[in-house]
């Protein structure tokens, strides 16, 4: 496959979400240590998402390991919250605050 073009922004993002998630074992301990400290690379994860293609995605995930895990594993989140298997809190009603964005956007389909 030759080499998908990518931004430096966004190989930037890729990077630091691969080397967050390489910092854990490839169990579901460290799946469990990935989901709890992975918080503070939802945003770029999800500019990731919103910025590219299905092939830049397919490109990404086999050349990061690291993204593919956490992007799996966010699929998997996501699919319990779906199933109900994962009850979603209430939202506080402070006004003030918005309301978590639900897109229904799956990228392995």
């Amino acid at each position: 496959m030759s080499v998908i073009p990518l931004s430096s922004e966004q190989r930037h993002m890729i990077k630091l979400i691969d080397d967050h998630a390489a910092k854990f074992p490839l169990s579901d301990v460290g799946d469990e240590q990935l989901l709890s400290t992975g918080y503070d690379c939802m945003p770029a994860f999800k500019r990731i998402i919103d910025s590219t293609s299905k092939v830049q995605m397919d490109y990404i995930c086999q050349q990061y390991e690291g993204f593919y895990r956490f992007a799996k594993l966010m699929e998997r989140v996501a699919q319990c919250l779906a199933d109900g298997v994962i009850e979603v809190p209430k939202y506080p009603s402070n006004k003030n605050i918005p309301p978590p964005l639900n897109t229904g956007h799956s990228i392995f389909v």
